[in-house]
């Protein structure tokens, strides 16, 4: 074959493996017109050509086929479409040795949002046998909560996570000024005195201010004597590409002047380094091999990217992923605290809050957190959580462990009419699936409570007990059967024993609250203890009050 004729063979073996070994000669023609552009003016040649070697191509097995291709050196592209990714797709670089970090700021608790850095994190060490290192990222002192330094690593440990290290930034400042000094000497830096209305209006049109071109010497004595300086006197700042098309990341400032006192350092120090800088000493020195972290960080990335450059420090491998939304839950942690200061809410574990804290005390197992946002994984794109989903996610957990009580709401006693057994005991399973667990034992005497919501004319049947007529304030015995209740489409109803029961609270994920009597047997609970209040739903034994036991809603 000549080279046109080879050509055409290999777009039509193309098109035949594409198509279960059948090429077409119009689908030939239109690939090599469109993939060999300076083939077009030998259209009439080709044309000619395709209907032989494509009846040609067509006459081999599926076999030659493939051989004939290889020979090409040509592999066909996979036109099935993608699925959907899902999960924790594989680190970049290498995998040995690998050195992550969870670097909150101790401004609050974690929530539901912080978990999309700290699990994913936390996952990849485990599945590599590398190292995690909690930092605490605590240098603006105006955004310490203090209760946090304790806080977040609690937080952490509901979730399964224990860090090998950690660290906190405000430890380490003379660290930062020793890299400062560094790169004033190297000429990456600059003391910058120019107020900040001045800067932005040179910065913004690609114009250096006068101080870029100060000496190190000259710069090396303004950083001398740079704490005795007013606050706003000058910044240091680390110089870029004054031409970069972000504004942003034009000569950014890497340390600061704050007076503000820190909650573990005291006074002691002014001189505060602004979160770039920080981050990149840190991650540098500490061994980063990866970070992650949100796409909001990306021109984070990008600024310093040059302080790595200057320092002539190897890059990790930085990864970026999309924000992660909830509905109808409060995650802004400056929002949470005032609302905690001003009484809207009853503390971090409030119920309508979107802290890990709130999470837990409703009872939600953390492996339904950690789950999920390692199925989210870690991708550009921006994830949506719903309740749904975590309800869906949690209820596999909570379903085979809690055990099955009664709960009257709003507690109507009620005496039955005709009633002439004297008391019983009714026996029904702690869980129906789990019949091992036993039974639990509720008196019935003819007397019980019931939730006023169900009192209604009609024939009901009190679970497992008996069937009675309701009709306006009288109630009266129907029958003990069964099948009774079925044969009149009886509608079966929850009831409480009158003489043994304990006073319940069910606090609501809205914070509202019920409240009623349960079954005697909930007080064997611990505080802790995961329960199904039939048609309620689950919940979680809180506290235990005097002769009142308090659950926190979880769902249904």
């Amino acid at each position: 074959m000549n080279d046109l004729e080879k050509i055409v063979f290999k777009h039509a073996l193309l098109n035949a493996a594409k198509h279960k070994g059948s090429a077409n000669p119009g689908a030939v023609m239109g690939s090599i017109m469109s993939n060999e552009v300076e083939l077009r003016s030998k259209a009439k040649e080709i044309g000619s050509l395709a209907g032989k070697i494509v009846a040609k191509v067509n006459a081999l097995s599926p076999e030659e086929q493939a051989s004939e291709m290889e020979k090409f050196g040509v592999e066909v592209q996979d036109k099935k479409p993608k699925t959907k990714d899902s999960g924790l797709q594989e680190l970049p670089g290498t995998h040995e040795n690998i050195v992550l970090r969870f670097a909150p700021n101790p401004s609050g608790p974690l929530h539901i949002g912080h978990s999309r850095a700290a699990v994913p994190n936390a996952e990849y060490v485990k599945r590599h046998d590398g190292k995690l290192i909690l930092r605490i990222e605590d240098t603006d002192p105006k955004r310490v909560f203090e209760p946090a330094y304790e806080m977040i690593p609690e937080d952490l440990a509901w979730l399964g996570i224990e860090p090998n290290e950690i660290v906190y930034q405000s430890d380490r400042f003379e660290i930062y000024y020793d890299y400062a000094r560094q790169l004033i000497e190297k000429g990456a830096a600059y003391m910058c005195t120019c107020d900040g209305e001045t800067f932005k209006e040179l910065k913004d049109n690609c114009k250096p201010c006068l101080c870029r071109d100060n000496s190190v010497e000259e710069n090396l004595a303004l950083w001398e004597k740079f704490d005795t300086m007013e606050s706003g006197e000058a910044v240091l700042r680390i110089k870029t590409d004054i031409n970069h098309k972000n504004p942003a990341i034009r000569d950014w400032v890497a340390m600061r002047l704050v007076d503000e006192e820190h909650p573990r350092v005291g006074t002691k120090y002014r001189i505060y380094p602004m979160m770039n800088f920080s981050v990149s000493v840190d991650d540098h020195l500490m061994g980063m091999t990866h970070v992650l972290r949100g796409k909001d960080h990306l021109a984070n990335s990008e600024k310093q990217k040059y302080l790595y450059n200057h320092m002539g420090w190897d890059l990790p491998e930085f990864i970026h992923y999309g924000r992660l939304k909830m509905e109808d839950i409060a995650l802004s942690t400056s929002k949470a605290m005032a609302g905690i200061e001003d009484g809207t809410y009853s503390g971090w574990d409030d119920p309508r809050l979107g802290t890990l804290r709130a999470i837990a005390r409703r009872g939600i197992d953390p492996r339904t957190i950690y789950n999920l946002i390692t199925e989210i994984g870690v991708k550009m794109a921006d994830s949506a959580i719903s309740w749904k989903k975590i309800y869906g996610l949690n209820r596999n957990f909570v379903e085979p462990i809690a055990n099955r009580y009664f709960f009257c709401e709003d507690p109507v006693e009620i005496k039955i009419d005709g009633y002439n057994d004297g008391e019983v005991s009714i026996e029904r399973p702690l869980h129906a699936d789990h019949i091992d667990r036993g039974n639990r034992i509720l008196s019935f005497d003819g007397s019980a409570y019931l939730a006023k919501e169900d009192i209604a004319d009609g024939i009901f049947r009190l679970m497992d007990a008996v069937n009675v007529e309701i009709d306006g304030n009288k109630i009266i015995y129907h029958s003990t059967s069964f099948e009774d209740a079925k044969k009149v489409k009886a509608k079966i109803i929850q009831w409480v024993p009158t003489k043994d029961n304990v006073n319940v609270k069910i606090v609501m994920d809205d914070a509202s609250a019920k409240t009623g009597v349960g079954e005697d047997t909930l007080r064997d609970l611990e505080v802790g203890d995961i329960v199904q209040f039939e048609r309620v739903g689950f919940a979680r034994l809180d506290e235990i009050k005097d002769d009142k036991l308090v659950f926190y809603y979880a769902h249904k």
